[in-house]
């Protein structure tokens, strides 16, 4: 399998208008235009059927600082509790959709699905983006989002890591390198 990856609360809500959170660690980017995402659960899950029901949902990105709460809604099911209230979440609403979110997730990605594929033991969600709204102080002074401040989560073989620092960025390895600047002898000693 792959690892690591991204530990996500999802956030839906069914036609009764019950709500529920759910980690998902099997979830990324499908494509890029138009923006899509896939997220894969497993049919027995309480979030299974919201997600047939009402085919919209929120990825809400997860830090290091709700990272016990990201845990819980991953152990715990929504049938037995009310997952926001347990974790002290707090509930906001969507903007383009009809789901929850997370207000202390920095980055929460609104999700249409498009196509349910069986697979087995998960069902994939394929989804369009409908809407993502950013926590202001991941933005740097040009709009250009800094995911790095964020502290984000990654999941790997049960374990929660906090991502480390930048190691490069894209293209790093093929850029030409600056030229030195060449200083002027003076003589001096």
């Amino acid at each position: 399998m792959l690892y690591p990856v991204p530990a996500v609360l999802v956030s839906v809500r069914d036609k009764s208008g019950e709500d529920n959170l759910i980690t998902v660690a099997w979830a990324g980017t499908v494509c890029s235009d138009p923006a899509m995402v896939s997220i894969s659960v497993r049919k027995e899950r309480h979030s299974h059927h919201m997600l047939m029901e009402s085919k919209e949902f929120a990825l809400n990105l997860t830090t290091k600082k709700i990272v016990k709460a990201v845990d819980y809604c991953g152990v715990r099911s929504g049938r037995d509790v009310d997952k926001f209230k347990e974790t002290g979440l707090t509930k906001g609403e969507c903007e383009k959709i009809n789901a929850p979110l997370v207000e202390e997730s920095p980055i929460n990605i609104e999700c249409r699905v498009k196509e349910v594929l069986e697979l087995g033991s998960h069902d994939l969600f394929l989804a369009e983006v409908a809407n993502v709204q950013v926590e202001e102080s991941l933005l740097n002074e040009h709009g250009t989002l800094k995911l790095e401040r964020a502290d984000l989560v990654a999941y790997s073989h049960g374990e929660y890591f906090s991502l480390g620092e930048k190691l490069g960025s894209f293209g790093y390895s093929v850029r030409k390198k600056k030229p030195k600047k060449k200083h002027k002898k003076t003589g001096q000693k």
